[in-house]
């Protein structure tokens, strides 16, 4: 049997770092699970890419199965949320650092709302 694959990487190795993204069923907006960091960055990205494409007007960003963030994957997210034309991107379930990050580095940010 083959092992999973990461959205847009190669597939996972025992004990390294993986992140699977996938749609949300029934709004705009995907569900992630495993790690964001320099190892998964790329798909990430990839992932908030295709999000900012099918924006209209609230996306949603699921982290509950995400086991850690680092600062350059919320700056990713950061990003893509004030490139948005309209609206906001909510964030559901985040690790803890990711709130952290958002008010340390974006105070007041009003594109990303953080449900937790």
């Amino acid at each position: 049997m083959d092992a999973p694959h990461a959205v847009g990487g190669p597939p996972t190795v025992p004990g390294s770092a993986a992140l699977e993204v996938s749609p949300l069923p029934g709004r705009c907006g995907i569900r992630a699970r495993g790690e964001i960091s320099a190892l998964t960055r790329p798909s990430w990205e990839q992932a908030l890419s295709e999000l900012a494409r099918r924006h209209t007007g609230v996306s949603y960003v699921e982290l509950s199965d995400v086991a850690f963030v680092d600062v350059t994957g919320v700056t990713a997210l950061a990003v893509t949320a004030m490139s948005l034309p309209e609206g906001r991107v909510v964030v559901e379930n985040p690790p803890p650092q990711l709130p952290r990050v958002l008010e340390m580095f974006w105070p007041g940010l009003d594109r990303i709302e953080v449900a937790l």
